[in-house]
């Protein structure tokens, strides 16, 4: 009761009890030894990668060195490579390139004589190629180059007239003029007027004819004078529609050359329809002496 009254009790010295708290750390704690070994490594490895660093500027400074000579030599090489004279190919001649280097040079029975030979080579024996050879009485003197159609017909037909007027025959023809194309059959009528007098013509060539049409022309009356290309008159012959058996005169257009400097026998096509047409009974009956070729 006392106590109460007089406030709280006073605590003896010797009846406090002392309670040790663990000390914070401080600064100089934090010092491990641990973390002082990983920082001198770190300042090993720092001064290490110091070093390092102009080593290895000075091996790439020798590769970049290295690099730009071989790049050196490269551009020599290939200098050199330019400065050599490059060799030009050769262009294969063709037949225009021969035809027009050279000077236009009249056909002879010679020409047409060797281009048979050379044909049927390879497709007849040698005793079959001695039947086909013709000899110089075959052939009706040649254009010189000099001569228009209607001024050589004159030369080599000088009884025409009589001729034209003793031709009965249908389906046939005493005088036929082969040439390369259409459009150049169609000059070569043009240039017959003066010749042809009173005989009739016809056109032996396919562009925009038919040959049912053809036929039934040679079929209707007497025709006189053919002009037309090798692939329809060998055609005609075939079909029976052109007959040989009035056929006195075979007039080649030999020396005339197109656009390209070709003449009519220089073009594979046409060449393979012109021997198809003379082997169709023209050779035969030129051996013969029925028929006579000139060459224009």
């Amino acid at each position: 009761l006392g106590s109460r009254l007089h406030g709280p009790p006073v605590l003896d010295s010797s009846d406090v009890t002392c309670c040790s708290f663990p000390a914070r750390p401080t600064a100089d704690a934090d010092n491990t030894p641990e973390e002082d070994v990983t920082e001198d490594q770190t300042d090993q490895a720092s001064k290490a990668a110091k070093r390092k660093r102009p080593a290895e500027k000075r091996a790439t400074k020798k590769k970049k060195s290295e690099q730009k000579g071989v790049v050196a030599e490269e551009k020599e090489a290939e200098g050199e490579k330019s400065n050599k004279p490059k060799r030009k190919r050769k262009k294969k001649k063709t037949i225009t390139d021969v035809l027009a280097s050279s000077k236009p040079k009249a056909g002879s029975p010679a020409d047409l004589q060797n281009l048979v030979t050379q044909y049927f080579s390879d497709k007849r024996s040698v005793i079959e190629q001695e039947d086909l050879r013709l000899s110089d009485s075959c052939f009706l003197s040649c254009n010189d180059l000099t001569h228009t159609l209607s001024s050589y017909l004159k030369q080599v037909c000088p009884k025409w007239a009589k001729i034209q007027k003793n031709h009965t025959e249908k389906s046939s023809v005493v005088l036929l003029i082969v040439c390369s194309s259409a459009l150049r059959a169609i000059e070569l009528l043009k240039q017959l007027t003066t010749f042809k007098g009173a005989a009739k013509t016809i056109k032996l060539f396919a562009k925009h004819i038919k040959i049912e049409e053809q036929v039934k022309l040679l079929q209707k009356g007497v025709t006189h004078i053919g002009v037309g290309t090798p692939g329809r008159v060998s055609a005609l012959i075939e079909n029976d529609g052109l007959n040989l058996k009035s056929l006195r005169y075979l007039v080649l257009d030999w020396n005339w050359r197109d656009q390209k400097l070709r003449r009519m026998v220089d073009i594979p096509e046409i060449k393979l329809d012109f021997m198809k047409m003379m082997e169709s009974g023209i050779l035969k009956g030129s051996k013969e002496d029925v028929i006579k070729i000139g060459l224009f």
